[in-house]
């Protein structure tokens, strides 16, 4: 360990308690407490996987969590089997075909979409659910497979508790509008320019 002489670590205990004041102070004006929409966008890796580390953090203080996945379906992913393991704490709904470059049916990609939505809604309306992640919907709004205005309406007239995530790249500026909370994934560098594979574990 690197020798601190008594100056050194006077000046360091007065800038962290200074800071700490700050903090204290800023943390005690927050007083209002509401359900959140939050969007993970960006072009980067994680914005599912981030979802996902919210639906644990709820599942720990003991409230039920939604998922209702749109686009994804011909994959299976690892955080379906991990989540059922709560049991009837975690409601999980793949409600996609696959990935609209795979299905190549604009008809039944617009219905996948509408189904699921319907699903949301229902889920939106059980107010034992304290998260709902709808996965992918930025994908079904950025190809227009839901009325984007409808969607912006109906999540702004959810219940005032209930939080949701919304995950997916390309999201709608309308959408960043409404949210409570963005978050951009950017991309720096990634293991599939290098030739490697998508894992299990790591990609799904």
């Amino acid at each position: 360990m690197k020798a601190i002489d008594q100056a050194a670590e006077e000046r360091h205990r007065a800038k962290m308690a200074n800071r700490k004041a700050v903090q204290d102070a800023e943390v005690g004006e927050k007083v209002l407490e509401k359900g959140l929409l939050m969007v993970h966008t960006g072009s980067g890796k994680g914005k599912s996987t981030a979802a996902f580390g919210l639906a644990l953090r709820m599942l720990g203080t003991n409230r039920r969590v939604g998922v209702v996945q749109f686009i994804k379906g011909a994959w299976s992913t690892g955080e379906q089997p991990a989540l059922a393991l709560f049991g009837d704490r975690v409601v999980w709904h793949t409600m996609g075909e696959g990935f609209t470059w795979e299905t190549q049916d604009l008809k039944r990609d617009i219905a996948a979409a509408e189904k699921a939505w319907a699903k949301v809604q229902e889920l939106m309306a059980d107010e034992t659910i304290a998260l709902l992640i709808l996965d992918e919907l930025n994908i079904a709004l950025r190809y227009d497979y839901l009325d984007l205005e409808t969607v912006i309406a109906q999540l702004k007239a959810r219940r005032a508790d209930l939080h949701v995530v919304v995950t997916g790249r390309n999201a709608k500026p309308a959408l960043i509008e409404a949210a409570d909370l963005v978050t951009e994934m950017t991309l720096v560098k990634h293991h599939f320019k290098a030739g490697v594979k998508a894992q299990a574990g790591i990609e799904f």
